[in-house]
């Protein structure tokens, strides 16, 4: 489970949000829904260890995540808005790079089949830079399906997907959850994921 007591968060002088508290249990899918400049960002790159609140505690499983960063980061995946990809290898070689710094092991095998569900069998070998901005999102939404996270933080992950692109990421994030998994999401996109436990948190009101 993940718990949020008392998060408090600022952008320069400007305090974006306080005393936001709520749990997300496994099995879960959380919307965070706000306007621009709300804090969408800014909270779940808090919860990522990307950002350090001014206020509040983060905790996973009951633990302090910042007294238990080794296990909270082996349980935890983080997508944001830059693809966290180095343009001059290869998808393949990306996902193999990244699966060692994470420190976990996966096959040749094992990234290959993720590029082909991704729908990137024909890039396996190309270099990042000359693939489209849509293939570059399903090369980095390809490490979902490589490491074993329970927790899936994910910002605006839809964003340059196309249709197919779109249908197949919310039928992974249904998996996940229905696996037991905790997903937490921004889209300003409408889409569609069923979940038996669905929340939501409205920032900016």
């Amino acid at each position: 489970m993940l718990s949020v007591v008392n998060l408090e968060c600022m952008r320069g002088d400007r305090r974006l949000f306080s005393g936001l508290s709520y749990e997300v249990a496994l099995g879960s899918l959380l919307h965070v829904h706000g306007p621009n400049g709300s804090g969408k960002t800014t909270m779940l790159r808090a919860l990522a260890g990307l950002v350090l609140p001014e206020d509040g505690e983060i905790l996973w499983n009951g633990e302090n995540v910042r007294r238990a960063r080794d296990e909270y980061f082996r349980d935890m995946i983080y997508f944001g808005h830059h693809y966290g990809l180095k343009f001059e290898l290869s998808g393949f070689e990306n996902l193999k790079t990244f699966s060692r710094l994470s420190g976990f092991d996966i096959s040749d095998a094992e990234v290959e089949k993720a590029m082909r569900r991704m729908g990137l069998a024909r890039c396996v070998d190309l270099p990042v830079k000359v693939l489209s901005q849509g293939q570059k999102r399903r090369v980095a939404l390809a490490r979902l399906l490589l490491q074993p996270a329970k927790l899936w933080i994910l910002d605006e992950p839809f964003t340059a997907l196309d249709v197919g692109a779109v249908d197949l990421l919310q039928g992974m994030i249904q998996a996940h959850v229905a696996a037991g998994g905790v997903t937490i999401l921004t889209t300003h996109q409408e889409v569609s994921i069923p979940a038996d436990k669905l929340q939501h948190i409205h920032l900016g009101d």
